[in-house]
């Protein structure tokens, strides 16, 4: 059962991050300030879940604590996608250059998804039974959705390579 806590508590930061991405109509790797932790993402599940004030209360409490942490992270991930950006069109590819800056990412990265997780994990724990049973439910819709999506995308001929 706590391996199905854990997976839980990682589908909810992914539902939490693709939904105020929709809402926002942003990229996951581009939400920050409003973004991650604003109004948008915490109405959709106050109205999807049927928060009660005193959860949303609590649940902007969590976001407030983590952001200052969060705000570095996203600026060492927006420096990592320029420094490869203009390694890129730089004309003059340099493979080990590249090489570290995609370690850098990858471990601001791996900083990112804990504190995700551990945010997530704290607002997760404020949710009544009942409205954990129906975030595992729009999550099974959602992770089938996505399965749907990128099956569809596999089989496409589009996405063949050139031959």
């Amino acid at each position: 059962m706590k391996s199905n806590s854990k997976i839980l508590v990682t589908m909810l930061a992914v539902v939490l991050v693709g939904a105020a991405a929709l809402a926002q109509g942003m990229r996951p790797g581009h939400m920050h300030g409003d973004g991650m932790f604003g109004e948008h993402m915490l109405g959709f599940f106050a109205d999807y879940l049927d928060l009660t004030d005193a959860q949303q209360a609590q649940i902007k409490q969590i976001m407030a604590k983590e952001k200052p942490t969060l705000e570095p992270l996203w600026q060492q991930e927006r420096q990592s996608h320029e420094a490869m950006k203009q390694l890129i069109m730089s004309g003059n590819f340099d493979e080990a250059k590249a090489q570290t800056i995609a370690q850098q990412a990858a471990q601001v990265q791996t900083q990112l998804m804990v504190e995700h997780a551990r945010a997530f994990s704290q607002a997760y724990s404020v949710l009544t039974a009942e409205q954990k049973t129906k975030l595992a439910q729009f999550m099974a819709k959602r992770q089938a959705r996505l399965a749907e999506h990128m099956e569809e995308h596999m089989d496409s001929p589009e996405s063949a390579p050139n031959q």
